[in-house]
């Protein structure tokens, strides 16, 4: 499925490929990204590889379009530049899944947890909490919800909207609902906010966004003030600190002011959970609570 690249992506417990133009293939395990001395591929090939590995994944790169995101079989995800937008020649970043999702005990024996913070959470599901999971790119903020809804009852059912299918949850009854770009008229995109709405007609028992980006956050806001708990999603953030500023650039996308996306955040979530990525591997960096300080937005740890 990801040709020339397939050896690399199955070389261990590897999280992200990363090729940059004729300069070479980066490989992440989960350490950070390191140069990998055998790989040998030029601009034309590199493009080529490009160009089939989006069109596997249902669309086409080309000059009219220069940047594309795909999702391919189990999960792995594509994105492709092309220059002149990337100045360095073709680039493809590659996300590649676990086979299968990290439980929370599993997370705490890999250093990511500590044995607290692994009971808190896990009560935190319980008790159905409504929780947002922060961190910047590659912090593990999807590997964390997913161990975190891998933990419901089995009883409850899961609906789970991305804009690229990536997260995968240890769980008997998850529905699956990914945003659609438009095609080459321009017509057809389905966006996460159309999704949250139709979500909300599925009866979910536990609402689920991939991540915030835009407009949905207003749907996910309405949501969860609206009697649907256990709902999660995630946002990037590079500390508890920065989260209400970028709820608050998010909101102002929506048609939000900052009082109200502070009223409805501290409404709507439990929990906040931030998640960095040091030397030593990933961790859970912090746990906080959304407080209003006036009519501001702000994040008290707890």
């Amino acid at each position: 499925m990801l040709g020339p690249l397939a050896p690399y992506a199955a070389d261990g417990p590897v999280t992200d490929l990363f090729v940059n133009g004729e300069a070479g293939l980066w490989v992440d395990r989960g350490a950070g990204a390191e140069r990998h001395p055998a790989w040998r591929a030029d601009e034309p090939q590199v493009r080529a590889l490009a160009v089939q590995l989006v069109a596997r994944g249902g669309r086409h790169i080309d000059e009219a379009t220069p940047a594309v995101d795909v999702r391919l079989g189990r999960g792995i995800r594509v994105h492709a530049v092309l220059p002149p937008i990337s100045t360095i020649g073709t680039v493809i970043s590659v996300r590649v899944p676990r086979a299968a999702g990290f439980s929370l005990a599993a997370l705490a024996r890999a250093g990511m947890l500590d044995g607290a913070q692994e009971a808190r959470l896990r009560t935190a599901v319980a008790d159905r909490a409504n929780l947002l999971v922060t961190g910047a790119a590659g912090s593990g903020k999807t590997t964390l919800l997913a161990a975190l809804l891998g933990e419901a009852s089995a009883s409850e059912r899961i609906v789970v909207i991305e804009d690229v299918a990536e997260l995968r949850v240890g769980h008997p009854h998850v529905v699956g609902l990914e945003a659609r770009q438009p095609n080459l008229e321009g017509s057809g995109r389905v966006g996460l906010d159309a999704l949250l709405r139709e979500a909300l007609r599925m009866r979910p028992d536990r609402l689920v966004v991939g991540e915030c980006r835009g407009v949905e956050l207003r749907e996910l806001l309405s949501a969860l003030n609206t009697g649907h708990d256990g709902g999660a999603g995630t946002l990037h953030a590079n500390s508890l600190d920065d989260v209400p500023a970028r709820l608050e650039a998010l909101g102002s996308v929506a048609g939000l002011t900052p009082d109200a996306v502070a009223r409805q955040a501290v409404s709507a979530f439990d929990l906040v959970l931030h998640v960095e990525r040091a030397a030593g591997g990933r961790r859970l960096a912090g746990i906080g609570r959304f407080a209003l300080e006036g009519d501001r937005l702000a994040v008290a740890p707890c």
